[in-house]
């Protein structure tokens, strides 16, 4: 069913089952989410949810492609200031843990080695395209773009919720946030600096 063809009362049911089914997933995983759950919170049916989505597994595709997107949209990369790119993903995934835990149960229940998603859903080829271009310019170390976008990416996620250490909160004191940042913009850009 296209979005086009909603009305304003099916594209409010459609948004409230990907919130509902957002929450349920990044809590309980691919396996773990019921979707009498998300039916139930969602104040719809199970014959709704279908249509929109065709299964429990297409609903999980269609959020976790949207977190994807959302990412890429709201921290977009900056590739001649890569420390303050960590930063703003630090601070994203502060702000909405739940798109760290879906990539989680994608990589567990899914993909547990090589890319997360098919090259088809990629979605870093501009962000590839900017780190060589930033290595071009003499602005980063050499190496492959590949490696040292995702070397950036872990570093952003030290303190997120798939951290075997510590896992940060918003809640938490705007000066520990800001130690943190400090750390990890220096960290950074150490690590990429130009040889």
């Amino acid at each position: 069913m296209s979005d086009q063809q909603l009305t304003a009362r099916g594209a409010a049911t459609k948004q409230r089952i990907i919130d509902v089914a957002t929450r349920e997933f990044a809590e309980h995983g691919i396996a773990g989410a019921r979707v009498e759950r998300i039916v139930a919170a969602a104040r719809t049916n199970k014959a709704q949810l279908y249509g929109y989505f065709g299964s429990k597994e297409g609903l999980f595709d269609a959020i976790f492609a949207g977190s994807l997107e959302r990412i890429v949209n709201v921290v977009p990369i900056d590739a001649a200031d890569l420390a303050d790119w960590a930063v703003r993903l630090y601070d994203e995934y502060l702000r909405r843990p739940d798109l760290i835990r879906l990539a989680t149960w994608a990589r567990l229940e899914r993909r547990p080695s090589g890319h997360l998603v098919d090259d088809n859903e990629r979605l870093d080829d501009g962000k590839l395209r900017a780190i060589a271009e930033a290595q071009a310019a003499g602005l980063v170390r050499r190496g492959e773009p590949f490696d040292l976008m995702a070397m950036v990416i872990a570093m952003s996620m030290a303190w997120s919720p798939v951290s075997n250490v510590y896992a940060a909160t918003a809640d938490e004191p705007d000066g520990v946030h800001d130690r943190r940042r400090a750390l990890l913009r220096e960290s950074v850009r150490r690590a990429v600096a130009p040889d």
